[in-house]
């Protein structure tokens, strides 16, 4: 039997990379899963993540595991979508005992992104896509896990969440990034009673497709020796720990955050 036997998980930002790894890792673990992605084909603009496919979508993948899986092309931008998105799943199976706020991710150069000189453009996307995705997300599914009085919730920060890029780039999604600790926190204090738990992943430098092509121009192996363990994490670092927050083995553990860096911050503090 797996640890999530008959329970359903709701992943958004699944088109590939760490949400793809999520989700797949809790199908894995028996779970039905539904994903949502701004584009369930993402993964075709990165040679790598293409490689790593093994059907036509994220969806395909899920079915070949023996689960019950749909997806639905929505931007957590949209509250009236994660509504909707929501709706669709309590349809489907009647309850949603976990969610992974996975989707996000930054926007614009780097030199439009520092602290003193951001683009408003950027910066409300970078918001919207982040900090604001996350809680349209939480306030579509938590009715439902309030409802049936029990849940897991896990929020994506970041290592930018928590220190700043050396040049003081992307100033925009550390904040919006830092803002999801805190608002996961105040999530836990809420939903406590209702026996649902509120966590956040902080992932540092991870290998997906889209981020080994920037970490590629910097230079991997620079990137490597600010690691205290001298590697690039990888999705199933990350889904690791993500299955620890899903399952009953985190049920005495609510409002922290978990980084995934290898050591980064501690390196650099």
């Amino acid at each position: 039997m797996g640890k999530l036997d008959g329970k359903v998980a709701v992943v958004t930002g699944a088109g590939r990379g760490l949400g793809r790894a999520y989700a797949l890792r809790l199908a894995g673990l028996g779970a039905n899963v539904a994903i949502c992605d701004r584009d369930l084909r993402s993964f075709e603009e990165f040679e790598r993540e293409r490689a790593q496919m093994t059907a036509a979508t994220t969806v395909g993948e899920l079915d070949a595991l023996g689960v019950d899986a749909f997806g639905v092309e929505v931007d957590v931008g949209s509250p009236e979508g994660m509504v909707d998105f929501a709706r669709q799943v309590d349809e489907r199976w009647g309850h949603i005992d976990v969610l992974v706020c996975n989707a996000g991710g930054g926007s614009g150069p780097l030199r439009e992104s520092k602290a003193s000189e951001l683009d408003l453009e950027h910066l409300h996307a970078v918001m919207n896509r982040n900090l604001y995705g996350t809680i349209h997300t939480v306030l579509a599914v938590a009715p439902y896990m309030k409802r049936q009085r029990s849940g897991k919730i896990v929020t994506v920060s970041s290592q930018a969440g928590a220190m700043a890029n050396e040049d003081g780039s992307y100033a925009h999604y550390g904040a919006a990034k830092a803002g999801i600790v805190m608002y996961t926190r105040y999530l836990a204090q809420d939903l406590g009673p209702y026996g649902i738990t509120a966590n956040a992943i902080a992932p540092g430098y991870i290998g997906t497709g889209r981020l080994m092509v920037g970490f590629e121009q910097i230079g991997v192996e620079s990137l490597e020796r600010r690691v205290a363990l001298r590697r690039v994490g990888t999705t199933e670092d990350c889904a690791r720990v993500v299955e620890f927050l899903c399952t009953d083995l985190s049920d005495y553990v609510t409002g922290h955050v978990i980084p995934i860096d290898g050591g980064t911050i501690r390196a650099a503090s």
